[in-house]
């Protein structure tokens, strides 16, 4: 048994998998493709931006002798799928050099991997961007993929035997303990002799402490705000109720009601987030993620 940082932490995931053979062979078993790199960049960006929204890359390899790019977000928001197909396709506009051509030199493929899990409870869910017949069959004329991982979500009947040891080593990572004789692969064991305890630096640490912070104080402002939520909610049901019975209302006047309840709701997350907002602690993504809003909501709310 090793004792091991968590892969849940950005800092750890990125030590782990930007060493160059790790990320192609985590590429190789998830698209069957090999790729030639030498180095796996951290936290790219694009100068200039393309569009209006700067993107940041967690990690980002381009193999330009077989015309691929490759990326991997390890991040999570309440928006990641909608966050990360943008992310995706700014990598394909950043290769249009001329609107007389609009098919990108490089084959994109974006990997979003979810290690608190999401809401669909799905192991793997994939973009696919090639055009299908009406029978579902791909033409092969566009070759770019999304491609959104939960190892929480890991089902050895389901999910294809390639995947799981990366899955489970992500998992099984998380508890802070892995026993690394279940596992063949020698990049999977190189993440663990990477990720061991003993080899954490007293700068990753603090990063973590950062991370872990962070973390903390938006699980108590979640708690926070959904005991506030909660008790609005039952205080409006208890007057609703004694209306339904004092007035004897009809059921339409019912419906009414229960939309009244959720309007309630929706504008109490939007008090919440306008005060976080006021106070400045927290990104416009951060407060979309921890009250549930979009983020075009909270910017909304920002310009009001």
């Amino acid at each position: 048994m090793k004792q091991v940082a968590p892969l849940r932490y950005d800092v750890i995931f990125k030590k782990a998998f930007s060493v160059p053979e790790i990320f192609t062979a985590f590429v190789r078993d998830f698209l069957d493709i090999e790729i030639e790199i030498d180095t796996v960049e951290t936290d790219k960006t694009y100068t200039p931006p393309i569009g209006k929204v700067a993107v940041k890359f967690d990690l980002y390899a381009e193999d330009k002798k077989n015309r691929i790019i490759v990326d991997i977000q390890h991040v999570r928001f309440a928006d990641h799928y909608h966050r990360f197909l943008h992310y995706h396709c700014a990598a394909l506009l950043e290769q249009i050099a001329s609107s007389g051509n609009y098919q990108p030199d490089l084959r994109v493929f974006t990997f979003v991997i979810l290690t608190s899990g999401d809401k669909h409870k799905k192991d793997i869910s994939i973009i696919d961007f090639d055009p299908k017949d009406l029978q579902g069959n791909p033409i092969g004329e566009i070759p770019h993929k999304v491609i959104y991982i939960c190892p929480k979500y890991l089902d050895k009947t389901i999910t294809p035997a390639k995947y799981h040891e990366w899955l489970e080593a992500i998992e099984d990572s998380l508890d802070e303990q892995v026993e690394e004789s279940s596992y063949t692969s020698p990049e999977i064991q190189q993440i663990f002799n990477l990720i061991e305890k003993d080899q954490v630096t007293p700068e990753e640490l603090a990063r973590m402490i950062d991370e872990y912070g962070v973390e903390q104080i938006k699980q108590e402002m979640i708690k926070e705000f959904q005991e506030k939520l909660d008790k609005d909610v039952k205080e409006r049901v208890q007057k609703f109720n004694r209306k339904i019975k004092q007035e004897g209302l009809n059921e339409g006047l019912k419906e009414g009601i229960k939309e009244g309840i959720k309007e309630g709701e929706q504008k109490t997350k939007e008090k919440l987030a306008a005060n976080l907002l006021s106070e400045g602690t927290l990104t416009e993504e951060q407060i979309a993620q921890m009250i549930d809003l979009s983020l075009e909501q909270v910017r909304t709310l920002k310009n009001d």
